[in-house]
């Protein structure tokens, strides 16, 4: 029976949509036979519900214009549905061609020099639907071979479980940590080394030419474009499936041979190693340098480093939590793993309430500026109050009430910063400021 038979069965059955039910077949056959080699996928591509589905996940990220400078907003009012027809007739036909990324830096850690920034490659929204629609139809063959170790951009995985996978081997078994930080690890993978990992389950002519020509699209920058010989366009929908499935090689070789040195937990480009020993911490350095370098990779010599978490001595960070040991107050003498935001996660959250309190608010109406607040702490509570964060929550729970106080003394013409006694906590409920503290979900100490 043919994929999509299987599939149409599959959805009849189980009430699925044929897009859902296309994914649980393409995982059910490539779990079940890890050498399977799959062959009829372009044309799955091009299907009308899957351009939707596509479009419908591009749409809800709202990302910019591309070279051509057509915006999701000019699509939606031309016609969204004459738009994936055309799409799907170019691919059906094989004219088909990506449109060279368009070039944007972002600033780094709140710097705005374009050495110390990020840059991003935007391709355009045509070519971030086809992109989607071939991430739908190629990731569920990979994620039947992707492992427990990894767990950026995968479905029903998060960063939270990533950190407490780490909580759990470092309380278990673990005193020191290989913080590991990539040079450019999206810019920097092998083209040839990225096609031989998707072709061991591709083996579809069509499907691996428009891989390639996504790779090879090339960058559009101060009007010259710049052929890309290495790395996978950071801002596309396919990006971090295509580096999930080059860096699953570091996932496998950990598996044959690395476990005994530690304990590794991978989020995308970015990985921590849990070992036992510093001696065991500099050989997993030297393997992981080893397993790497065919893909084109390398350790940043600046970032990657060796932290000793006995008794508290030192701490890291990952995934935006500082995690560091603290020694139980019910049981001297045993330490546990603890996280809380990381420094640059405060800077960064004081830094989006200076904003929003500036002194161009003051005209505004306190309702307004109070729903733009509770929004953006809302968001940034949500995310870190999975730890131990209570008494950063509340140092940013003061500095919000501060803010908002220096803001009403200038909405009132008073001068001075006496305003804690001018505007007090019966003030500052009044307004239903959203509270971090009190929001923590704690976990247990012990692993």
């Amino acid at each position: 029976m043919s994929a999509h038979l299987r599939a149409s069965a599959i959805s009849r059955a189980d009430g699925l949509d044929k897009t859902r039910a296309l994914q649980r077949v393409l995982y059910r056959s490539a779990k079940s036979d890890p050498g399977r080699r799959f062959h009829a996928l372009f044309d799955h591509v091009a299907r009308s519900d899957i351009l939707w589905r596509a479009w419908s996940d591009v749409r809800a990220n709202r990302g910019a214009p591309g070279v051509d400078g057509l915006s999701i907003s000019e699509i939606e009012a031309s016609g969204v549905a004459g738009f994936l027809a055309g799409l799907a007739e170019a691919l059906r036909s094989g004219s088909y061609r990506p449109a060279p990324l368009r070039r944007v830096y972002i600033p780094k850690a709140g710097e705005t020099a374009r050495t110390a920034s990020r840059p991003l490659s935007i391709p355009t929204v045509g070519d971030r639907v086809v992109m989607a629609a071939a991430k739908i139809v190629l990731e569920p063959i990979f994620e039947a071979d992707f492992v427990e170790v990894s767990f950026g951009f995968r479905p029903k995985r998060s960063a939270i479980d990533a950190c407490e996978a780490v909580r759990k081997a470092a309380n278990r078994v673990g005193h020191w940590v290989l913080d590991a930080d990539l040079t450019n690890c999206f810019g920097s993978i092998d083209h040839d080394a990225l096609m031989a990992e998707v072709a061991k389950r591709v083996s579809d002519r069509r499907m691996l030419k428009l891989v390639g020509s996504w790779l090879r699209a090339g960058v559009l920058e101060d009007g010259v474009i710049s052929d890309s010989e290495s790395g996978t366009p950071q801002g596309s929908p396919i990006s971090p499936l295509l580096a999930n499935v080059a860096l699953h090689v570091l996932d496998q070789a950990w598996g044959r041979t690395g476990q005994r040195l530690g304990v590794l937990v991978r989020y995308a480009d970015d990985f921590v190693i849990i070992c036992p020993t510093r001696q065991r911490a500099e050989e997993a350095q030297r393997r992981v340098a080893g397993i790497l370098a065919p893909l084109g990779l390398v350790l940043h010599p600046g970032k990657t480093r060796i932290a000793d978490l006995r008794a508290g001595a030192e701490g890291f960070d990952f995934l935006g939590f500082h995690h560091h040991k603290v020694e139980s107050w019910r049981w001297r003498g045993r330490w546990y793993l603890q996280r809380w935001p990381s420094i640059r996660a405060m800077r960064s959250i004081r830094g989006k309430v200076r904003a929003l309190t500036d002194r161009r608010f003051v005209g505004e109406q306190w309702p307004v500026i109070v729903a733009n607040l509770n929004r953006v702490l809302r968001g940034w509570g949500a995310y870190f109050r999975n730890g131990s964060s209570g008494r950063k929550f509340a140092v940013i729970d003061s500095y919000v009430h501060e803010r908002l106080a220096i803001l009403a003394s200038r909405k009132h013409g008073r001068s001075g910063r006496n305003w804690a006694s001018r505007y007090g906590g019966e003030w500052f409920s009044h307004l239903s400021v959203y509270r971090l503290n009190g929001t923590i979900r704690r976990e247990k100490a012990h692993a």
